[in-house]
């Protein structure tokens, strides 16, 4: 079993700022399928990026995100340009969104400015989807979704939420409390009232984690790495695709962790992403991590 590292970064506020962690990569070999039938797949496949104000060492704006959409979705048939967009940070007890706000829910802050509209407007005109996540810590999830979606459910790039579980009712390691039928069910509730149509994802790389049965309105996303090969990623992300089959799953991957490997690709986004689409039929989103993006995708000069 290989061992995942993570690094406490910022102080914002007086909270401590936690990045996305070293996901442990564990096999997932699931024991049966769901006793619920979930919704046949029927989406187009989304191809981006992850998107986190901590992620890369500089923020080039909202043209360089769109163009990393727009190339990502290029390099796999019928895909769309499409986000995981994180707009709250865990930090202390809690999170900070990022953008003002005020709350009297506890654990929950916010930023002195909003820097997440102008991106957003130029996803609306450009045909990026866009799913806003936070990592909530002990923060009141009822109250995070309906604080970011008063914000910017008027943004017809949106179209869904995500919620990060490694942060889920868990500060300072990413283990996260593991989410129960009624807690997702009652989360994608409350996001349908914004708009019938969106949905939730939910993110960690043990399924064990996730809702046991519930699936309808879910997507299930990935973030394993530090893996020893493209052939052992592929066939983490090939179990974890048969665990919540048919239901849609997405992947997250580019991890400095995994550069050792894939750092020799010509074209690693696309590479590993058609290995996946060969092998995980489920699958739904395919997002390079903002952690090597400006290597990988490099900005105009």
């Amino acid at each position: 079993m290989k061992k995942w590292l993570f690094v406490l970064i910022f102080i914002l506020a007086g909270c401590q700022i936690t990045p996305e962690p070293t996901a442990t990569p564990i096999p997932a070999t699931p024991t049966k399928h769901p006793t619920v039938t979930p919704e046949p797949i029927s989406l187009s496949l989304g191809a981006g990026f992850r998107y986190s104000t901590y992620g890369p060492w500089r923020d080039p704006g909202p043209a360089y995100w769109h163009n990393v959409g727009e190339q990502m979705a290029e390099k796999f048939p019928n895909a769309v340009p499409e986000t995981l967009w994180i707009v709250s940070t865990q930090g202390g007890k809690g999170t900070v969104l990022s953008f003002p706000g005020s709350t009297d829910k506890p654990d929950i802050f916010f930023s002195s400015k909003d820097n997440n509209e102008e991106a957003l407007t130029l996803f609306d005109e450009q045909g990026v989807n866009v799913w806003l996540q936070v990592e909530p810590g002990q923060a009141d999830v009822a109250e995070l979704i309906r604080l970011v979606l008063d914000q910017y459910s008027h943004h017809p790039s949106v179209i869904g939420f995500g919620i990060d579980v490694e942060w889920y009712e868990s500060i300072g390691t990413p283990e996260g409390k593991a989410v129960t039928d009624e807690e997702a069910a009652a989360w994608l509730a409350q996001i349908r009232e914004y708009n019938p149509d969106y949905r939730l994802y939910l993110k960690h790389w043990l399924p064990e984690k996730m809702p046991p049965t519930l699936r309808e309105g879910l997507m299930f996303v990935d973030d394993s790495q530090g893996v020893d090969s493209l052939e052992t990623m592929v066939a983490e992300f090939e179990a974890w695709g048969e665990a919540f089959y048919p239901a849609p799953v997405g992947f997250q991957y580019g991890y400095v962790s995994d550069k050792r490997w894939w750092g020799g690709f010509e074209d690693p986004a696309g590479e590993i992403g058609n290995a996946i689409l060969e092998k995980v039929p489920n699958t739904r989103g395919l997002y390079w991590v903002d952690f090597t993006v400006l290597d990988t995708f490099p900005p105009e000069k």
